[in-house]
């Protein structure tokens, strides 16, 4: 059996209100995941890109924040 793994699509915000969920710093981006949604600060976001990306339906990234996850 073959798995696909696909990138989510990339939305830019100007602003993201949320908090990380692991941390409590401002987040950076917002994903959707089949389970629900979670949001992260940058380093968070970055430190788990290689998990995220290939799960994430939806990455919302804030304006001027490199997620290491867009590469993947």
């Amino acid at each position: 059996m073959t798995t696909l793994m696909s990138t989510p699509e990339i939305v830019t915000v100007d602003e993201l209100t949320e908090r990380c969920d692991s941390c409590g710093a401002a987040a950076k981006l917002e994903v959707t995941l089949p389970t629900g949604t979670l949001a992260f600060c940058g380093h968070h976001a970055n430190r788990n890109a290689g998990k995220l990306a290939p799960l994430a339906t939806l990455a919302r990234v804030e304006k001027g924040f490199e997620w290491a996850g867009i590469a993947q």
